[in-house]
């Protein structure tokens, strides 16, 4: 069995490393930052090493005891947890990453409550190498494509959706569909679609063309 004092450490092995993604997802101002991780790590650890004392200690009554039972619903049900880093934001969604770091990390604890520290440690510096030195190479290397919500409004008149669409299609990856209200007292028309467009120069060319089609008083990219 595993004695308090061995448990005690690998509690304090587990917060430590959870400690060190944590503070990245914290930096990032993900909602699920330092604390979270911290707790979800250390509760893993404690599962795992409480899962395989059970084991050990009612081997006699039950000789078939199996030590990876709490572990299995330590990993399901960090699922839920992990749904709760993710949000919406437009046509856009953000926490990914977190939940999937949140969920290794829940691993990571069960791994140091069985006692296998090295590759608690391994798989830590991996996570960190993915969540920090290859983020900013995908950054600087890579253009990824977003997502975007586009509001327009403009002045309504004849050919004006055509020449939208057509600024749209040069400057962009992907266009939605057409939402459009119009208001004949006013004259004026609201437009509204979702377009996949990469940051960078072609945002700025997209942003630019809009401003150049007449008519259009405003548009909003979120």
């Amino acid at each position: 069995m595993i004695n308090e004092l061995e448990i005690v450490i690998r509690l304090l092995v587990a917060g430590a490393l959870a400690a060190l993604v944590g503070l990245e997802r914290e930096r990032q101002g993900q909602p699920a930052g330092l604390r979270t991780h911290i707790i979800v790590v250390a509760g893993a650890s404690l599962a795992m090493s409480l899962s395989i004392n059970l084991a050990m200690q009612f081997r006699p009554l039950v000789p078939n005891g199996d030590p990876a039972r709490l572990a299995a619903q330590v990993i399901s049900g960090i699922g839920f947890l992990g749904a709760g880093a993710i949000l919406r934001y437009g046509a856009s969604i953000k926490g990914l990453t977190t939940a999937a770091s949140l969920w290794t990390m829940a691993i990571v604890g069960l791994v140091v409550g069985a006692g296998y520290y090295i590759p608690a440690v391994a798989a830590t510096v991996l996570l960190l190498v993915a969540l920090t030195i290859l983020n900013m190479l995908e950054h600087r290397l890579l253009q990824p494509f977003v997502t975007m919500v586009l509001l327009i409004s403009a002045e309504d008149r004849k050919g004006l959706v055509q020449e939208i669409r057509q600024v749209l299609v040069q400057n962009t990856s992907e266009v939605g569909p057409f939402t459009i209200d119009t208001n004949l007292r006013r004259k004026r028309v609201k437009i509204e679609t979702v377009v996949k467009v990469k940051g960078g120069a072609q945002l700025d060319s997209l942003r630019a063309d809009l401003a150049q089609v007449p008519g259009v008083s405003a548009f909003k990219l979120s």
